[in-house]
């Protein structure tokens, strides 16, 4: 606990040791700790917030961090191919100053699974999202459904977030998730949230319009802060981006 204190945050920051800002009134608190560090662009990130315990965390971060971002990189292209566009267009889109944030989540065995979930139902604000998990508790929700994701603790798992789902017309939809409680076991997980930068306006890409394919999607600058406000309530705002 003296090691958390040293990192901890307050309610209404972001970034550090603690949890989420305080929902609104009817709404849940998450049944997790976690630790939210910036790593991209490099002059944000905050060393004062690295754990200096374990030993050797702050290197293992430092070079999954550059693995990580240069999969960014190649995921971007992927994701432009299979629309048929230049492989660079995804990576010019969210520009050089796009964020690369670490989310460590630790979800101890909770009494009752029943009444509390791990991390309630949401979509991320991202372009996409990429998760380590050692144990299973992952659900995405498909035609009104939840599956829960396969455990594979050498696989990431991706999950594309609203920016992508506005940039592509709707082509590409973000994926709603949650994360389950669970009695018997604890479950630890890195998420690595790909954003682009909050301050640069963006909306669906112009090849994607046209008559049969009408403009969903309005062009939104400083979409998270809607999203977080959408969220603390439980809530999606991607509705706020629609023409």
């Amino acid at each position: 606990m003296a090691e958390k204190k040293k990192i901890a945050k307050t309610l209404r920051e972001f970034e550090g040791y603690g949890a989420d800002p305080v929902p609104e009134e009817g709404q849940p608190l998450d049944w997790s700790d976690r630790l939210v560090l910036e790593l991209y662009p490099q002059e944000k990130r905050n060393y004062n917030l690295w754990p200096e315990k374990p030993k050797p965390f702050r290197d293992i971060l430092e070079e999954y961090s550059k693995k990580i971002k240069k999969l960014t990189e190649v995921t971007s292209e992927v994701l432009a191919k299979a629309l048929n566009f230049d492989q660079n267009c995804f990576l010019e889109e969210l520009g050089d100053q796009a964020t690369l944030t670490a989310r460590f989540n630790y979800y101890s065995c909770c009494q009752r699974p029943d009444l509390v979930l791990g991390l309630k139902p949401h979509t991320d604000v991202t372009a996409f999202s990429m998760i380590l998990q050692d144990e299973s508790g992952l659900q995405v929700r498909k035609d009104d459904k939840w599956f829960t994701v396969p455990k594979h603790p050498d696989a990431l798992i991706f999950l594309l977030g609203d920016h992508m789902e506005i940039m592509t017309n709707g082509i590409f939809k973000s994926v709603m998730h949650r994360v389950l409680s669970n009695l018997q076991k604890e479950r630890i997980s890195i998420a690595m949230f790909y954003d682009p930068p909050a301050d640069i306006e963006r909306g669906p890409k112009d090849d994607l319009v046209n008559e049969e394919n009408p403009r969903l999607f309005k062009n939104v600058k400083d979409y998270v802060t809607t999203y977080w406000q959408y969220y603390e309530r439980g809530q999606r705002a991607i509705h706020t981006a629609l023409v």
